[in-house]
């Protein structure tokens, strides 16, 4: 009778959870398609009015779109179901054994294995010549592994952020001063495409996990800050392999493969979800194999958690091929050819405006976006909406998608707008509200995620082999603008709330007391000084 009642309970819960399902697909349909429409039309009118694409271009990059979208619908509902509740579950578990030692060796190990799961890693790998592919996934896994670390001890120890991202940052300019130029733009990518859509929202969750347990007034705030500090374990292991290997970026122009009738088409992305099921398989199952032991060692979580982690999981799965497979096999041409075609008009200063425009819309389809979001959202109860994180976002990454175009045209060095760019980010952290300067931080990983790899930067290599640019030197580099300029946006939007209304706190913080409404009190902050005894008395 007790298994009896055990299974029509866990029936019922999964019947009500069936329709919660169907809400939430409604809800991100809604998101994913106003988030990639804008990208599909921009590139149509170009195609009908200055830019002139072939059919075949054309119609994959519309197919691709469809598969785009479908793809951020499960990827979106899978992360929100299984790698968010995976990565929290887990970080609290680490914290609560109180354990230094066990915290720094977990935390290692899940940092390298999560960045091996990258997929957008192996692109990477490719472009770096006189480095093995091996050595180089290795060396930014140790790097991210590292930093991981790190950053679960500043959450664990209460550190400030602003500190350690000043002396970070200023290691990694004065090595960047001894390697090979050919080689910065490559090593500043590298910490963009490692925080993708497999990374981000198990490490964001991770901080949330571990900043729970602590339960003090500044565990929201530092529970930001994991995905800012783990880019720079990249950037720092390419930089050191420049200097080991004595190497110079290299970069082969992706071959735009063009289809002349339907059943070439029907090949085309046949050929490629095979590939993306293979690989993301071998991307998740690190993941997932972690994870189990954790359940079977510590966690021990009940049926209907796991049944709802099984899920997601499977939905996260799905979304990542399809959306891959899409971004990659669809956007790659697309962006490549339009790329050639804009840099040969004879007014191909157009490319720094439509960049700006293509760059303000395209960040909106990260899948990373919106789990960032939702987060910040949850975090601050609301008071920092998603809505002007994704705002704030755009802007960003519009200047930095319109300074790259210019530097393609005018083959200006990338160091010459990373240097001040950091330089204003980081004294702006010392003016705004610390968890801006974490959310900020962590949207420059969040905001280069596969649609810059397979979109923004085949624009840029198209155009550049069309002006006679290098490459490497020129073309490069896209990702690491992309990362960079939201640092200073959002961190200008916290300056804007503190302004407004001073600290972050909640409803009615500056409204008279008789008018703050009963919700608004903050209770916890209130009673910390006083005994439990005081406290029932009162």
């Amino acid at each position: 009778m007790e298994v009896y009642v055990e299974k029509r309970k866990l029936i019922r819960e999964l019947q009500s959870h069936q329709s919660v399902l169907k809400e939430k697909a409604r809800e991100k349909a809604r998101e994913s398609i106003s988030a990639v429409i804008p990208i599909v039309l921009i590139v149509f009118i170009l195609g009908f009015t200055v830019a002139a694409l072939s059919p075949g271009i054309l119609v994959e990059f519309l197919v691709g779109s469809v598969l785009v979208i479908l793809g951020m619908i499960f990827f979106s509902m899978g992360a929100e179901l299984s790698m968010t509740p995976m990565g929290e579950h887990v970080g609290g578990s680490m914290l609560r054994t109180k354990k230094l030692g066990f915290i720094i060796i977990i935390g290692f190990i899940l940092g390298f294995i999560i960045t091996i799961s990258e997929p957008d890693l192996q692109v990477l790998a490719e472009q770096v010549s006189s480095v093995p592919n091996l050595v180089l996934i290795l060396s930014v896994a140790l790097g991210v592994g590292a930093f991981l670390v790190v950053a679960l001890l500043r959450i664990l120890f209460g550190i400030a952020l602003p500190p350690l991202l000043f002396g970070f940052y200023i290691f990694v300019f004065v090595l960047a001063m001894f390697v090979p130029e050919n080689f910065l733009a490559v090593a500043f990518d590298s910490g963009g495409v490692t925080t993708g859509p497999m990374t981000v929202p198990f490490i964001m969750a991770l901080g949330v996990g571990i900043a729970s347990i602590r339960n003090d007034k500044h565990a929201g705030d530092d529970s930001f800050g994991l995905v800012a500090l783990c880019s720079i374990g990249p950037i720092l292991a390419v930089l050191i392999l420049g200097l080991l290997y004595h190497t110079e970026g290299s970069a082969a122009l992706e071959v735009v493969s063009e289809v002349e009738n339907s059943i070439e088409l029907g090949k085309l992305f046949a050929v490629a979800l095979p590939k993306y099921f293979k690989e993301i398989a071998v991307s998740l199952f690190p993941i997932v194999a972690f994870f189990e032991i954790f359940q079977i060692v510590s966690l021990k979580l009940n049926k209907t958690v796991l049944i709802k982690i099984c899920i997601g999981l499977f939905y996260t799965y799905i979304g990542l091929v399809l959306f891959l497979t899409g971004a990659n096999v669809g956007f790659i041409p697309a962006g490549n050819y339009l790329g050639m075609v804009l840099g040969n008009l004879p007014y191909n200063w157009i490319l720094v405006p439509l960049g700006m425009v293509i760059g303000y819309f395209i960040v909106k389809a990260e899948p990373a976006v919106y789990v960032l979001m939702k987060q910040v959202e949850e975090l601050t109860d609301g008071a920092i909406s998603g809505k002007s994180i994704q705002i704030g976002l755009s802007v960003g990454v519009a200047v930095s998608v319109g300074i790259s175009m210019l530097r393609v045209l005018t083959g200006i060095s990338i160091f010459y707008f990373l240097v001040p760019g950091y330089a204003i980010a980081l004294i702006l952290s010392l003016f705004v509200p610390k968890i801006f300067t974490a959310i900020a931080f962590d949207s420059g990983g969040v905001a280069s995620g596969p649609m810059t790899a397979t979109f923004l930067l085949p624009l840029a290599q198209g155009a550049c082999e069309a002006v006679g640019g290098n490459i490497v030197t020129d073309a490069f580099g896209v990702v690491a603008m992309v990362a960079m300029t939201p640092l200073i946006t959002l961190q200008v939007l916290g300056l804007v709330y503190r302004v407004k209304g001073g600290e972050l706190g909640g409803k009615g913080k500056n409204l008279p007391a008789d008018k703050i409404p009963v919700e608004a009190i903050p209770v916890a902050e209130l009673f910390e000084e006083l005994e439990d005894t005081e406290i029932i008395e009162l």
